[in-house]
């Protein structure tokens, strides 16, 4: 293998990485949204729906959530696509996405417990209802107060995509194993070459997120 045909199978495994990242990121924040409003739900039926699942999802190995998914779904004749490598890598989102979720319900429900009991009995009381409530008054203050511990759940999600290389799909650890399988010669070489990738790929998103804390901060 080339200098060049190995650099390409980094960047193929750079770009497989970053779409797992960014499929898990909207996916993550989505669920994980939806979760945190249930938390604070007045429904006791929901409140104890996501607590349930919560509890559970966050505290299952990240390995046997993915096994389940990309092995136990299509065992239970649950398919994304009949190919394969799509199969695995929509399965393997999924994993992430239901792992990760948890850790951003938490984390936007210590947001949500930060803004002052007033400011939801003053949304009551001009005639705003719950659903209302957190998507105008609580849930845009809470993203904003919890900008710092959320980037770092969203950093450390990047890096639990490296285990989905344990189940078919092409990302920077499978780049690295099968660079090193023809280039044995440079296995360290290759290895400082994966840390550095994902060193960078963190390091972009601890300045994204730094950012975003200056600009959004709440002052109070």
């Amino acid at each position: 293998m080339t200098t060049s045909e190995l650099l390409m199978v980094f960047l193929q495994g750079t770009w497989g990485t970053v779409k797992l990242f960014g499929v898990t990121l909207i996916g993550s924040l989505v669920l994980g949204t939806v979760l945190a409003a249930m938390r604070v739900s007045p429904t006791p039926v929901l409140r104890g729906a996501a607590a349930a699942y919560v509890n559970i999802v966050r505290n299952t190995p990240l390995t046997l959530v993915m096994f389940f998914c990309v092995f136990g779904l299509p065992f239970l004749d649950i398919r994304a696509s009949r190919d394969s490598a799509l199969n695995s890598f929509v399965l393997a989102c999924v994993a992430l996405i239901a792992y990760t979720s948890c850790f951003v319900a938490e984390t936007l429900r210590s947001g949500i417990s930060t803004i002052p009991v007033g400011q939801a009995e003053a949304a009551r009381a001009i005639g705003l209802n719950f659903g209302q409530t957190l998507r105008f008054v609580i849930l845009p203050q809470a993203f904003r107060t919890v900008i710092p511990p959320l980037g770092s759940v969203i950093i450390a999600m990047l890096k639990n995509t490296s285990i989905a290389s344990a189940f078919n799909n092409r990302e920077l650890i499978s780049a690295m194993r099968g660079a090193i399988e023809q280039r044995g010669d440079i296995t360290l070489i290759v290895i400082l070459a994966t840390a550095a990738a994902y060193l960078v790929l963190s390091l972009v998103l601890g300045r994204i997120f730094d950012y975003l804390e200056k600009k959004w901060v709440i002052v109070r």
